[in-house]
C-alpha cells in the first residue's frame, strides 16, 4: 500500500500547531490534546454549531500506520522499531492535518457544512457518533440489509 506522507520529517508538534490553526479558522475553540504514556493520541475541540456547543474528538491512529509501515519486516531491531514508531507518529498526524485542511477548505468554499464532514467524530464525552452507529450495526443508515 502506498502511504501518503510516509517519509514526513515534520515534527508532530509543528503538524499539530497547523491542525490547531486550521481548526480555529473553522470556528473551533477549547482545543485539548490527549496523551497516553507521553504519546499524542488525539485532539478534542468544541465548536458552536446551530445554537449548540458540539464536542469533536479526532484520533491519529499511529499503531495502524506503524502496522502498515512494518509490513514485510522480518525481525526489526530495537532501534529500527523506535525510529519506525516516531515515523508512524509523524505520518499519522500529517495525514490528519491534510484531511482537516481539505475539510476546512471545503467548508470555507461552501462545498460542505461543518457537521457534514465532522459528524462521525462528534463526541458525547464517551463515544463518537461513528462508535454509536457501529455499536448499533449501522441500523440508522438507509438501505436494505442483505442476508448472507
Amino acid at each position: 500500500m502506498r502511504l501518503k506522507n510516509r517519509t514526513s520529517n515534520v515534527p508532530v508538534e509543528r503538524t499539530v500547531a497547523r491542525i490547531e490553526y486550521a481548526l480555529v479558522s473553522a470556528g473551533a475553540s477549547n482545543i485539548v490534546k490527549d496523551y497516553e504514556d507521553g504519546i499524542l493520541k488525539g485532539i478534542r475541540f468544541t465548536v458552536r454549531e446551530r445554537e449548540r456547543i458540539i464536542a469533536v474528538k479526532l484520533p491519529a491512529k499511529v499503531e495502524a500506520v506503524k502496522a502498515i509501515m512494518q509490513e514485510g519486516m522480518k525481525r526489526p531491531r530495537a532501534g529500527t522499531l523506535k525510529r519506525l514508531e516516531e515515523q508512524a507518529s509523524r505520518t499519522a498526524w500529517k495525514l490528519v492535518q491534510d484531511w482537516i485542511e481539505v475539510q476546512v477548505s471545503m467548508i470555507a468554499m461552501g462545498q460542505a457544512e461543518f457537521l457534514q464532514v465532522f459528524l462521525p467524530y462528534v463526541w458525547d464525552g464517551h463515544r463518537t457518533i461513528f462508535d454509536i452507529m457501529k455499536e448499533q450495526q449501522f441500523k440508522a443508515l438507509p438501505g436494505k440489509v442483505e442476508k448472507p
